[in-house]
């Protein structure tokens, strides 16, 4: 039997009968066993989408209360599982009271094979539904912007808050650690806007002389300047009908910060050496790792020009505050890496993943992108260690709040996305390392809103 025929579990202690119905279900992989101990064992192993189950198992293969136990039991491993129970003609009121518990369907002996097998196809289109509906309204409820990896729920705000802005004209101003993924965000705001067919623009304001920034951003006429020999649009004329973004904002001089406070109070620009005034619409968003308050105290930048800019402002977490994310997002660029690198490296190693997870980061993303990178470029053996990343193992204290509820539900909540981002998402292994069942965790990423 292909490793790709659907399994199904046969719980059924008539030997004879095992064999006919393997037979009949010749297009599945059919797994048999004969009582409770052994399906449950072969339900965590394989996880199959429907189980067959005779209700008069032993030790009381006369009656149905070790079938009905063990239904419940698989129900309680396996909620989406569907259950299709076996009974004698003369016993549809268990029938009828297992269908109460949560069987999807019952048949009885001796079985009609058309039947059975239109029964069973019917179970795996209902459980092949549900599966795609439970995968589409976990990614319409959490899945961060594009190019974003996160699973921290400040984070997951964040992304929240750029959809709800993107669709409007507001200027954003992004606050956050330089590395924390602002131009992503940027990105963003202009890809869920009505402006997405149009240009995306940006200029670092902290990376272009100051006698080079203003012809930069509106541009020149010809003979303006010594050695402008043709005229020249500026970036914000270039961005028009788009989104212009404007990086480490709190780099721009003083003058350039009047002329482009003009601009977004009149929509309309000046090139150097011009005369006439040039309307533009074009959707700002700034951003800045400086605190613009204090910016503002020293007489550094502009208090109107602060106000312009924000109409909506959103604080970037930095990610040695993300829940989660050091081990995720490690994952995800050693991946990338690895198959950029034209490596076949087998995941990172116990003391390496640790030195992730405590390293404060304060280059944030940035700094962990080129992290990975190196130590997949640089590593010799089978997984990235320790030594491949080049980081220290020290783990790093953190203040706690002393209400026992409070403790206990950030406990629980802080160690379910540790794990699922250790193990790579994989519920299984995040189970095992919990020391909970699968449905366990379930019920805890339910509670605490995760994927």
């Amino acid at each position: 039997m292909s490793d790709k025929a659907p399994k199904i579990l046969l719980v059924e202690d008539d030997v004879g009968l095992q064999k006919q119905i393997k037979w009949s279900l010749d297009d599945y992989e059919v797994l048999a066993c004969g009582d409770r101990e052994s399906a449950l064992a072969q339900l965590r192993r394989f996880e199959p989408a429907v189980v067959l189950l005779d209700l008069g198992l032993p030790p009381d293969p006369d009656g149905a209360t070790e079938g009905l136990a063990t239904l419940q039991q698989i129900l309680q491993l396996c909620p989406a599982t569907k259950i299709i129970v076996v009974t004698g003609n003369q016993d549809r009121s268990n029938a009828i009271k297992a269908i109460g518990l949560g069987a999807f369907d019952f048949y009885h002996k001796p079985f009609e094979e058309q039947i059975l097998k239109l029964v069973i196809d019917r179970a795996f289109r209902v459980y092949g539904l549900e599966q795609e509906n439970r995968a589409l309204s976990a990614r319409n409820r959490s899945e961060p912007l594009q190019g974003l990896i996160t699973n921290d729920p400040e984070m997951l705000k964040v992304c929240r808050t750029i959809e709800k802005v993107a669709p409007s004209d507001a200027s954003v101003l992004l606050l956050g650690e330089s590395g924390t993924g602002k131009e992503v965000l940027a990105r963003g705001l202009h890809d869920l806007s009505s402006r997405v067919k149009e240009k995306f623009v940006a200029i670092n304001c902290a990376a272009i002389p100051e006698n080079l920034l203003e012809s930069e951003l509106f541009g020149y006429e010809k003979g303006a300047f010594t050695g402008a020999a043709k005229q020249t649009i500026g970036k914000i004329e270039y961005a028009n009908k788009g989104t212009l973004f404007l990086d480490e904002i709190g780099d721009l001089p003083m003058p350039l910060q009047a002329k482009l406070l003009r601009f977004l109070q009149e929509r309309v620009i000046e090139r150097l050496g011009g005369r006439g005034e040039i309307p533009v619409d074009v959707r700002v968003v700034a951003a800045t790792h400086q605190n613009l308050g204090e910016l503002i105290k020293s007489g550094r930048f502009r208090e109107d020009l602060f106000y312009r800019l924000s109409e909506i402002s959103v604080r970037i977490p930095p990610l040695r505050e993300r829940q989660g994310d050091r081990s995720l997002l490690a994952h995800a660029f050693l991946e990338r890496f690895i198959q950029t690198q034209g490596r076949s490296l087998r995941g990172f190693a116990p003391d390496a993943i640790q030195a992730i997870e405590s390293h404060p980061w304060p280059g944030n993303v940035r700094e962990m992108e080129n992290t990975i990178k190196r130590s997949v470029i640089m590593s010799d053996g089978p997984q990235v260690c320790l030594a491949d990343l080049g980081l220290a193992s020290a783990e790093a204290a953190a203040d706690e709040p002393l209400n026992l509820r409070q403790v206990r539900e950030e406990a629980e909540r802080g160690a379910v996305v540790k794990a699922l981002a250790r193990c790579n998402g994989n519920v299984a292994h995040a189970a095992e390392l919990l020391g909970v069942s699968r449905p366990t965790l379930y019920d805890l990423m339910g509670r605490f809103g995760l994927k």
